[in-house]
């Protein structure tokens, strides 16, 4: 499974858990400021706060912006209600992996949606405050899902020039992080078996 940072929320995942590589693009939305693809292809398209914004999708993804579960090309999906109006909480399942992303929220997830969302092996979930996690409550949210890598996102970028830096949530979670990479590559065989991880990802 290779993951990749569109910016702001927007991650793209490239996997193959058949014969066939699969796309996933999740908040694939147009940004209110800095860099971010016009125009993507991909196999499945998933929101977390509805479909309008959306960039341009090519190849005629599936689309999930509410609540639900279903299988497509061998990536199991799943969504959970948000604490916001249109808001959802994502779960996918690939090549043995189990990733969740929370999208834009600052609120803890509730416990229908924990149940939902499950022990997963990532989280991806935004650390920058505003509308995002502060340091502080990021890491209640972690310590709830016990994922065993985290992708912090919406930090400060170009695309989010106010929000906190990558380094508060750093050193408030007080782990080690690997060096950033444009890309994770990530096997089930090689995640970590019993500290959490953070990898931190450059934006594509």
């Amino acid at each position: 499974m290779h993951i990749s940072w569109l910016g702001s929320t927007g991650i793209k995942i490239q996997s193959k858990p058949q014969n066939e590589d699969v796309t996933v693009l999740i908040d694939p939305y147009k940004a209110v400021a800095g860099s971010f693809p016009r125009n993507l292809t991909a196999n499945i398209a998933l929101f977390s706060r509805g479909q309008e914004d959306s960039i341009t999708l090519s190849g005629d993804p599936f689309v999930l912006a509410s609540p639900g579960e279903c299988e497509i090309k061998g990536v199991l999906l799943s969504s959970a209600p948000g604490n916001g109006e249109g808001q959802t909480l994502i779960r996918l399942d690939s090549e043995g992996i189990s990733l969740a992303h929370l999208g834009l929220t600052n609120k803890i997830p509730s416990n229908e949606a924990l149940d939902i969302i499950g022990s997963v092996d990532v989280l991806c979930l935004c650390v920058g405050g505003g509308e995002g996690y502060d340091p502080e409550t990021a890491i209640k949210v972690i310590n709830m899902i016990e994922p065993r890598v985290i992708i912090p996102m919406g930090f400060e970028s170009d695309n989010d020039p106010k929000a906190f830096p990558l380094e508060k949530f750093l050193k408030e979670i007080g782990l080690p992080s690997d060096k950033a990479e444009k890309k994770i590559i990530l096997k089930k065989k090689d995640l970590p078996t019993e500290d959490m991880k953070i990898m931190v990802l450059e934006k594509e």
